[in-house]
């Protein structure tokens, strides 16, 4: 089950709704968890049986055992809660891609192969192994003690609105939110609204303009024109953009309806002028869990500039590993991390800081869409060969697909409007707006937020009926 689907909006979450608003208050936590587990089990059954449960189970007295323990015991408890799940999240999402690496290797050397038995990658598994941590770490740390209710514990792992694809929100933000939760009538219209925008951005934009980053992505590279190949990389960007920050926006606006308030996720990261920059503002509940529980474990940048860098690498390698047990996700990561060590070195930062505007942000643009290649190819090999498209670094073929072949008047209308919503325009448009006017603007901000909520919603349904429900880039990561 997506949010993007009629079986979400006109079924599941008005039931869930129902049920959370008619009930005793006492119950809240409860139906949630249950509408969670529903929701989970919808598009992998198994995995909310033989994984899901048992882990909220396991790490519930995982996180009592951690905070009752003291001295040389606590580190030991927490040493091992991290690992035992760790190891879930190997098994499960690296154990081929390690296998397939390893064995030629043990071949090499005459040492028996190691098994390499098939497992589906369960949904989420990333999002909901590092909401444990988070809950694990914070308890060792002292920060709050551990959860007294496995119910309310249940419900920071698996509420369902970030239990597929984040935001990731650390224990710390959501433990004063698991008890009693006041919603008024403002937070359902908010979340209303924001729910609607996710919709558009995924079901009107994403969708659309990822046809032709799939059919781009989907031909050989050597078939391409250099046109044909950055024209799909633009629209990747577009998409990927679009279709995340579309899914946050939905989780967003979920959570508010049922009294949460979720951390923003998105800060119009390609108006960023450095990637320093861009990180603050790209998927920024991933870059602030990786700052709290491994930059600044690490160091951070409290000793020097070499073991910053260090520190940086380590950071991007493991945030390059964590979407996706890949040689392609892993340079994706390390192309990050080697900007932003250069930007670290003193003359680099002061070049940047005196850079005209554009400029900046135009570099920016180019590592990013560049690493996007590694991000979308299906392997290495391919986004290299990719690569030498774009820059026309090889002959390719006699006839090759070009760019126009494509794409119509609609859709590169369709991508400049895009590009315009992913800068920060309407935010300019809409205070230039609401300047002028002043004394009429509380009636037409009521009246347009409705109009604005009616036509997505005929939109999206029109959509939704003329196609199949698309699930979420980063639900497979």
């Amino acid at each position: 089950m997506v949010f993007s689907s009629p079986i979400f909006i006109c079924v599941f979450l008005p039931l869930v709704l129902g049920l959370y608003y008619l009930l005793p208050k006492a119950t809240n936590n409860a139906v949630l968890v249950a509408a969670s587990l529903v929701f989970y089990a919808w598009g992998d059954p198994l995995a909310a049986v033989a994984l899901i449960i048992p882990s909220v189970t396991i790490n519930f007295f995982l996180g009592h055992i951690v905070g009752a323990a003291a001295g040389q015991r606590r580190r030991y408890a927490i040493a091992g809660a991290v690992t035992f799940n760790l190891a879930v999240l190997i098994v499960f999402k690296y154990w081929g891609f390690v296998v397939s690496n390893a064995n030629p290797l043990l071949g090499a050397i005459g040492a028996p192969s190691l098994p390499a038995p098939e497992i589906n990658l369960p949904l989420g598994i990333s999002f909901f192994t590092f909401h444990i941590i988070s809950y694990l770490v914070d308890v060792y740390r002292g920060i709050l003690p551990p959860q007294a209710s496995l119910t309310a514990f249940a419900l920071y792992i698996v509420n369902f609105p970030q239990l597929i694809a984040g935001p990731i929100i650390r224990y710390r933000q959501m433990a004063g939110q698991l008890g009693a939760r006041v919603v008024v009538f403002g937070d359902i219209e908010y979340g209303v609204l924001r729910f609607t925008t996710g919709l558009a951005k995924k079901l009107l934009i994403a969708d659309p303009i990822g046809e032709i980053a799939d059919a781009v992505f989907g031909i050989p590279a050597a078939d391409l024109t250099t046109g044909a190949a950055w024209l799909g990389v633009a629209c990747y960007t577009l998409q990927i953009y679009f279709d995340f920050s579309g899914y946050s926006d939905m989780a967003i606006g979920l959570a508010r309806m049922f009294g949460f308030r979720f951390p923003e996720n998105f800060d119009y990261p390609y108006a960023a002028n450095s990637i320093q920059d861009f990180w603050r503002r790209w998927h920024m509940t991933l870059s602030a869990w990786f700052r709290d529980y491994v930059y600044v474990p690490l160091g951070g940048n409290r000793f020097g500039p070499w073991h910053t860098v260090r520190n940086l690498w380590v950071v991007f390698l493991l945030t390059g590993a964590w979407h996706g047990a890949s040689w392609n996700f892993i340079v994706w990561g390390l192309w990050h991390g080697l900007f932003l060590s250069l930007e670290k070195i003193g003359a680099v930062a002061r070049l940047l800081e005196r850079l005209p505007q554009v400029i900046r942000v135009s570099y920016v643009l180019a590592v990013v869409m560049l690493g996007w290649v590694f991000f979308r190819a299906s392997d290495l090999g391919y986004a290299i060969a990719f690569l030498r498209r774009m820059f026309a670094l090889d002959a390719g073929y006699a006839i090759p697909v070009a760019a126009l072949n494509l794409v119509t008047w609609r859709t590169l209308a369709m991508m400049a409007m895009a590009a315009c919503l992913a800068w920060p325009v309407w935010p300019w448009v809409k205070q230039l707006w609401w300047k002028r006017m002043e004394e009429q603007r509380a009636i037409i901000a009521d009246v347009a937020r409705a109009g604005f909520v009616a036509l997505v919603l005929v939109l999206s349904f029109a959509t939704m009926a003329s196609q199949q429900a698309s699930q979420f880039l980063y639900f497979r990561f």
